[in-house]
């Protein structure tokens, strides 16, 4: 019908491993079923020739880490909607040994995948990790400058009380530190949005990830530390955010975006 706008349906998944995900039938069902235009992955743990996957009607990139079995992310995306550029990394050498990041340009938006920098038992990474959000961040208002933004990922980080079972318990651990979630606040105030906050403000126990430890899963004891963050200008194309909390196959659930065109 004329006048009628196309919605592209964008997904993000940490599969905590991709072999065990796909071993376990996962990855590819949620795709069947989901069918998301993209498909953005974290945690790949894998390096280049590790594993044969061609789901049918898509290809992919890859962002590898140098070291074997850890980090990684991968894009997925419909082959008649393909990107024009794929970018590996921020172009930052110290930020770029980890395969944390892939970029995929289309001709309205930047799609980006990211998997931040876990701050670590005894909060021993940190410091790095507030390195690298302030790096990621620089990176993204470059993007920014040229087109809207729209960046998916575990950022390992629940912003509020509101983003975690039990945030009284958790307040010095990783994930809910005054300094991550100052870093993540600090981004919304350069003109991101968290979606899906925007369009569920007070939804309580809306999480993305659960420990594998004492059935937190079965108890909804979990974190919302995956993401769906666009530039502020995009939104009014932004239908609606999502989490599929019923998908199994990794620690992480899928979270997705639903996009107008």
């Amino acid at each position: 019908m004329k006048g009628v706008r196309s919605v592209r349906k964008l997904a993000s998944w940490n599969v905590n491993g991709l072999r065990a995900c796909v071993s376990k039938g996962a990855f590819e069902h949620f795709l069947r079923k989901e069918k998301p235009d993209l498909l953005g992955i974290q945690e790949t743990k894998l390096q280049e020739g590790q594993i044969s996957l061609s789901p049918e009607g898509y290809d992919s990139v890859w962002n590898y880490a140098e070291k074997k079995g850890y980090s990684g992310t991968a894009v997925f995306y419909r082959k008649e909607f393909a990107p024009s550029v794929v970018t590996k990394g921020i172009g930052k050498e110290e930020h770029d040994r980890e395969g944390r990041v892939l970029t995929l340009e289309y001709p309205s938006f930047y799609f980006v995948t990211v998997y931040t920098p876990n701050s670590q038992d005894e909060l021993k990474r940190l410091s790095y990790q507030m390195e690298w959000e302030e790096a990621f961040l620089s990176y993204l208002n470059g993007l920014k400058k040229k087109k809207e933004v729209i960046v998916c990922g575990d950022l390992n980080v629940a912003h509020k009380e509101i983003d975690l079972k039990n945030p009284q318990t958790n307040h010095h651990n990783p994930g809910f530190t005054d300094e991550e979630r100052a870093a993540f606040t600090r981004w919304l105030q350069a003109g991101y949005t968290d979606t899906y906050r925007r369009f569920y403000p007070d939804r309580e126990g809306a999480y993305s990830w659960w420990s594998y430890r004492g059935g937190a899963r079965a108890r909804n004891a979990g974190w919302r530390i995956d993401y769906f963050v666009v530039t502020d200008t995009l939104m009014p194309r932004v239908k609606d955010a999502l989490i599929y909390p019923e998908q199994t196959g990794s620690d992480h659930c899928p979270v997705g975006l639903l996009l107008e065109e």
